[in-house]
């Protein structure tokens, strides 16, 4: 069963179902930063595989997405949030990290993890802060994967 909750006249679901694929690809591949021209289909299995959240107005219309890659019992990684640009002053963010960190799916993980060039203020309000241990993360980088 979908859990839904209400920003002002958005109402943000984890309902699939909702959740407008090519829009939010448009979002991710062509908007994004961290993950500029991914191909559809990488995206269509990065969203099959995790809890993802769309923010929707009265007709429906998608305005904001954020994915978590989660076990939902000990991590998850919240990415992929975006907000339409026209949406961005109004609290939406904010909406959508309350609606996460409130999921019954991401309570009593042992780690939640994040990743954000410009946005610390923000998640540093829902406990975030820089990781620790560094010494002890490793990874394996291809910044180039999707150019083919």
């Amino acid at each position: 069963m979908a859990l839904e909750a209400a920003h002002g006249a958005w109402t943000l679901s984890d309902d699939p179902g909702r959740f407008d694929v090519a829009r939010g690809h448009a979002w991710i591949s062509g908007e994004s930063y961290w993950a500029n021209d991914i191909p559809l289909d990488v995206f269509e299995r990065s969203i099959a595989n995790s809890l993802v959240v769309g923010a929707y107005d009265a007709e429906g219309r998608m305005g904001a997405m954020a994915r978590a890659v989660t076990d939902r019992a000990t991590f998850a990684w919240i990415c992929d949030v975006f907000v339409e640009q026209s949406l961005r002053a109004a609290g939406m963010g904010k909406a959508l990290m309350t609606y996460l960190m409130a999921h019954p799916d991401l309570q009593g993980l042992r780690r939640v993890h994040l990743a954000t060039r410009d946005a610390h203020g923000l998640y540093a309000r829902y406990g975030f802060s820089p990781l620790t241990g560094l010494d002890r993360w490793m990874e394996i980088r291809n910044r180039d994967v999707y150019a083919g």
